[in-house]
C-alpha cells in the first residue's frame, strides 16, 4: 500500500489500484471468544420488533464497523423452538450452518441443514429458517450490504 496522507490509503492488491480507503476502513481481526460469540461483536436481536419470528438472536460481524465491503457477514443463532420471519426481498443471501441443525422453508420445499451446510437463496424466493431441535442451530448468513426491506409473509 502506498500512504497518501495519515487518514488515506491506496490499495493496490491486483494489478490495478483501486479507490482510497479511509483508515476508518482498516483491516481487523475480530476474534472468536468461544459460545459462537466474537470480540468487539454485540449480541443483538434479529429484528427490532415484530411478532413474526422467536428466539433469535444477530451478530453483525462484517457490515457494521465501517467496512466498504459489498456484502456483510452476519451470525444468527435460533434457540430450539425458535423461527425467523417468513420472508421474501429482492437480494440473494448465502447461509452456512455452523452450529447444530435447523430446517428451512424455502419455497414450497423443506430443507434440513447442518454443519457447513450452504444454501443460496435467490432473489424474491419466500423463506424461514426454524429450529425444531434441542440445541440451538446458528449460522453465517452473507447478504448484500445495499438490500431492501423483507416483505413479511403470512406462513
Amino acid at each position: 500500500m502506498k500512504k497518501r496522507s495519515k487518514a488515506t490509503y491506496v490499495n493496490c492488491d491486483t494489478k490495478r489500484c483501486s479507490r482510497s480507503v479511509s483508515k476508518a476502513n482498516r483491516n481487523r481481526l475480530y476474534r472468536y471468544r468461544g459460545n459462537y460469540q466474537w470480540k468487539g461483536i454485540k449480541l443483538e436481536k434479529y429484528k427490532p420488533a415484530g411478532n413474526d419470528w422467536l428466539e433469535v438472536i444477530r451478530q453483525v460481524i462484517i457490515g457494521n464497523h465501517g467496512e466498504t465491503t459489498r456484502f456483510h457477514l452476519r451470525y444468527f443463532e435460533i434457540s430450539p423452538g425458535g423461527y425467523t420471519s417468513y420472508e421474501w426481498h429482492n437480494h440473494e443471501h448465502v447461509v452456512i450452518g455452523i452450529r447444530g441443525k435447523g430446517r428451512v422453508k424455502i419455497g414450497k420445499r423443506i430443507l434440513e441443514m447442518g454443519f457447513l451446510d450452504t444454501l443460496y437463496i435467490s432473489p424474491r424466493t419466500p423463506h424461514r429458517l426454524y429450529n425444531p431441535y434441542d440445541e440451538p442451530f446458528g449460522f453465517f448468513c452473507i447478504v448484500n450490504a445495499k438490500r431492501d426491506k423483507p416483505k413479511i409473509l403470512n406462513s
